[in-house]
């Protein structure tokens, strides 16, 4: 009986038994204990101590806590010094008289004129000499985009304008009045051979919504410079004004051909001297398009050239 051979050993490992393994009950019976070659092969993030840093003893209590309790932050009772609602509270003045909030401006209807006004940090408005660059300013405002802004109404006085305006929305009112600010400001700088700011505050502007408030309107903005004079003025219109183009006045009528009383005199002449003269406005740039500043505020009675605005 030939004898069974073993397996085959030449030196080198071939072939020789395989070492047993024993294997570990518990591992292998529980499923959810599963090998990560990654988790064990790269140490999980955060867990090395920074350079510097000492370890934590586990009987050490963590930051805002002590001895199982957390702190709590005192407030101290000193009281509001600053912001809030408080009497006197908010920006001061810082003139005589009180700036325009800075609030949301309200909407705007087609059918309401609107009484505005400018503010000047400088006082030569009225004069001569600056009114008709004024003037100039306001006719090419107003010949822009009529049909979304216009002007109907002005009076030019010794540091602010008045206006009433008409506007298609809330939109073409701010770009307007923005428009004949900005006109004005840079002709007026340029003739003055100035720099810098010319208006001292926001415009203010105030809806126009009865044909009672329509016609104060009208008489508060051409009978201004009444209200302003030093003395007593004499009888006619402002010609330092859009009076000269107004058709409601009781005694006297753009369209009857007979020259307007002026209560003070025009040196700067109104006939049409050159072609820069034509841009001196006309009664068509500034006829009001909207019911109330049109007819409506006729039901109250027509203007007398006399009248003056109420205190």
């Amino acid at each position: 009986m030939t004898p069974r051979k073993g397996p085959r050993s030449d030196g080198l490992g071939i072939g020789a038994p395989k070492p047993r393994v024993e294997s570990n009950p518990r591992v292998e019976s529980n499923p959810r204990v599963e090998s990560n070659p990654r988790a064990e092969s790269k140490p999980r993030a955060g867990s090395e101590p920074r350079a510097g840093s000492k370890p934590r003893a586990e009987s050490e209590p963590r930051a805002g806590e002590a001895r199982g309790r957390r702190f709590e932050q005192l407030r101290l009772a000193l009281g509001s010094r600053r912001g809030g609602a408080r009497p006197n509270a908010g920006r001061k003045r810082s003139g005589e008289r009180a700036r325009a909030p800075h609030r949301s401006r309200p909407v705007q209807r087609a059918a309401e004129p609107v009484h505005v006004t400018l503010r000047a940090r400088i006082a030569p408005l009225r004069s001569q000499f600056v009114f008709p660059t004024v003037r100039l300013a306001l006719v090419r405002a107003t010949r822009r985009a009529p049909d979304r802004f216009r002007v109907v109404h002005f009076s030019v006085q010794r540091d602010h304008v008045h206006l009433i305006v008409e506007a298609e929305d809330k939109r073409s009112l701010s770009s307007g009045v923005r428009s004949v600010m900005i006109r004005i400001a840079l002709y007026v700088n340029q003739l003055l051979a100035r720099r810098g700011p010319l208006w001292a505050d926001r415009w203010h502007g105030r809806a126009l919504a009865s044909p009672s408030e329509v016609r104060n309107a009208i008489v508060y903005v051409l009978a201004n410079f009444r209200k302003h004079a030093r003395r007593a003025a004499r009888r006619g219109i402002d010609p330092f004004s859009s009076a000269r183009w107004f058709a409601g006045f009781r005694e006297w009528h753009v369209e009857s051909g007979v020259p307007p009383p002026f209560a003070e005199r025009a040196r700067w002449g109104l006939a049409l001297r050159s072609a820069a003269d034509l841009e001196a406005g006309e009664a068509a740039d500034f006829a009001p398009r909207t019911w109330l500043a049109r007819v409506g505020w006729r039901r109250r009675g027509l203007i007398g050239i006399e009248e003056r605005p109420a205190d």
